[in-house]
Parts: C-alpha cells; structure tokens; sequence
C-alpha cells in the first residue's frame, strides 16, 4: 500500500477570503509576522500501488478544480 497526500490551495491569483480572514485574526491575536495565510485542503488517498500519471488524473477529473485550484502530490512513508 502507498499513502499519497494532495495538497490543494487556490491559485496564488484568486483571492482567498477565508486566508485573509485568518491572517487578520491572527493579527488580533498578536501574531503580528504573519503577513499571508492561504487556506486549503489536504485529502490522502492509499493506492494499491502509485502511479503518479493516475494520481494526477484523479486530482484534475475530482479531487481539484484546475481552473481556480494548484495541487502538489506527495507521497508518504
């Protein structure tokens, strides 16, 4: 078995209202260095076996929307 972690952001291009809304409240808090925070998603899959050409399939047909979305596939252990 091999665990593979998609990590799925969206394009630095697009506001991320609810990244803003983090780093404003972090802010408030007194963490003051943080100047961006970007929010997004992680979804880990375990295949019977990795095939980077079909992990990227999945990520471009379901798991992120290419059009407003970047993702980076690692793979675990």
């Amino acid at each position: 078995m091999v665990h593979v972690r998609i990590l799925v952001t969206l394009k630095p291009s697009l506001l991320d209202s609810a990244g803003r809304t983090v780093t404003g409240a972090l802010d408030n808090l007194g963490f003051s260095e943080v100047e961006d925070v970007r929010i997004g998603k992680a979804i880990v899959v375990r295949l019977k076996e990795y095939d980077e050409a079909r992990v990227r399939a999945m990520c471009d047909k379901l798991l992120a929307n290419p059009v407003i979305e970047d993702y980076q596939i690692e793979v675990l252990g």
